[in-house]
């Protein structure tokens, strides 16, 4: 393939061709969630990753890594993170999706989905 015929990925998506992707990507799609997840709702709490690493026990160093999906959290520390961040953290995975939100303590709806 030369550089003239290249193009994205999400280009070829939205032009509505066929996109494969590495199993090493789909396989990753989770913890780059999860980060995604955790750096929404540190930013509606205004806090810094400073804080937000002093408050879970961690160094800001670790939320930076966690945040850009660059490493997978503890159970005990999602566990402190959803106490720090004050809400219920809610992981869904299937074969080939996943979907990751923080709901505000109160806003989970569904009680028996929520993870404290």
């Amino acid at each position: 393939m030369n550089h003239s015929t290249w193009r994205t990925r999400r280009t070829r998506q939205l032009a509505g061709e066929t996109v494969e992707y590495d199993q090493e990507y789909v396989d990753t799609r989770p913890v780059g969630d999860l980060g995604q997840a955790v750096h929404g709702r540190r930013t509606e709490l205004v806090l810094s990753q400073a804080e937000l690493a002093e408050r879970a026990g961690m160094t800001q160093p670790q939320v930076s890594l966690m945040e850009g999906g660059d490493t997978v959290p503890t159970l005990p520390l999602l566990r402190r993170l959803a106490k720090v961040l004050e809400g219920a953290l809610n992981l869904a995975i299937d074969e080939g999706d996943s979907h990751v939100t923080f709901a505000p303590h109160g806003g989970c709806i569904d009680l028996g989905r929520c993870v404290l």
